[in-house]
């Protein structure tokens, strides 16, 4: 398996736009009142084909794996906490667990490649991609057959995760070492510098985030300028759960189905994903802006308006889950809010 897959996404069908557009402006509200709850409901009418949108089974996906590059001190953490986080995670007791139940989410793990034996009768989805990363610093992270492998993988979760009735679909990472692969991804695949991308990640000092913009620039160094095509990128930066996470978007997207951004590193698996299939953007909807250096200027360079900020710099999906009640909402004013024919008034004087 040396090719990308053949992934024909197709932008929704904007003919149903202006029904939208109007179904909108005729609520008993001023033009334009509900900001960007409009926008919302606007996309995902458009990515549904309706005028009276549903949300179904939510459903979030962690992929977690382990980063040779961890070794070189870029993380204030070691590579065991990505196993027992994994392990926290199927007892229960992680933040985007708590988040998850408050809010109806179907969430399951994946072991990507994470640097461990687990148990196979584990609740873990087994699909270990090899045990962590090289270390980027010496070598591609991966083979490109591995990432393809991922990108495919990934790819037939969210079909699976639709097939059981989702039509929202959030995506979330664990791995040590893996804002690392995010700077660097947004570096050749958006041309942002590495020094203004690099974030402090699980909390380093100046010193130990001098020593990681110095990694990565020496990453980059050994990768060299381009041009790169995006498969070749992601096996030479890219972490197990990256890729797979890049696959699982466009699996999304295929489906229909509305992809709900985390934090930075979600959206670093987003603009991989953009390469291969562009139309995967108009499926998107960004949870939050994250604390994490790189996340505002890769926003910005996806053109996106994040519905929270929060000031979170997790992952794990916390950002996408907690920005479900803003999609229930959207949703909900566009299906049971009143027109003004509806509620007597008068459309004039209220705008």
């Amino acid at each position: 398996m040396h090719s990308l897959p053949h992934i024909v996404i197709q932008s929704p069908d904007p003919t149903l736009l202006p029904a939208l557009r109007h179904k909108i402006d005729r609520k008993t509200k001023p033009l334009g009142a509900l900001g960007v709850l409009e926008a919302l409901a606007l996309q995902i009418g458009l990515i549904q084909q309706s005028l009276t949108p549903s949300l179904r089974r939510p459903s979030l996906t962690i992929f977690a794996a382990d980063h040779g590059l961890a070794r070189a001190g870029v993380s204030l953490y070691p590579p065991e906490v990505t196993p027992q986080m994994v392990y926290n995670f199927l007892a229960g007791g992680a933040a985007t667990n708590i988040f998850a139940r408050q809010h109806g989410f179907a969430l399951q793990v994946v072991d990507a490649g994470v640097n461990a034996d687990f148990p196979s009768d584990l609740p873990l989805r087994h699909e270990k991609l090899g045990f962590g990363t090289a270390n980027a610093l010496e070598a591609p992270a991966m083979s490109r057959t591995q990432a393809i492998q991922g990108l495919e993988t990934g790819r037939r979760i969210a079909h699976e995760e639709v097939e059981k009735g989702s039509n929202v679909l959030a995506f979330g990472e664990m791995g040590i070492g893996n804002t690392s692969s995010a700077t660097l991804l947004s570096h050749f695949l958006a041309d942002l510098p590495i020094a203004a991308c690099t974030g402090r990640g699980t909390g380093l000092d100046d010193a130990g985030l001098a020593r990681k913009i110095a990694t990565l620039e020496a990453v980059a160094a050994r990768v060299g300028p381009g041009p790169h095509e995006v498969i070749d990128i992601l096996a030479e930066v890219g972490g197990f759960e990256v890729v797979m996470m890049t696959g699982a978007m466009l699996g999304a997207a295929e489906k229909g189905a509305l992809i709900v951004i985390d934090g930075f590193i979600a959206s670093a698996a987003l603009l991989a994903a953009m390469r291969i299939a562009p139309a995967v953007r108009d499926y998107a909807v960004f949870g939050h802006r994250s604390h994490e250096g790189g996340h505002p200027l890769l926003l910005n360079h996806l053109l996106a308006t994040p519905l929270l900020q929060l000031d979170l710099r997790l992952g794990e999906g916390s950002g996408a889950v907690l920005a479900w009640p803003l999609l229930q909402a959207a949703c909900g004013f566009l299906n049971e809010m009143a027109s003004f024919e509806e509620a007597g008034v008068s459309g004039e004087a209220a705008q």
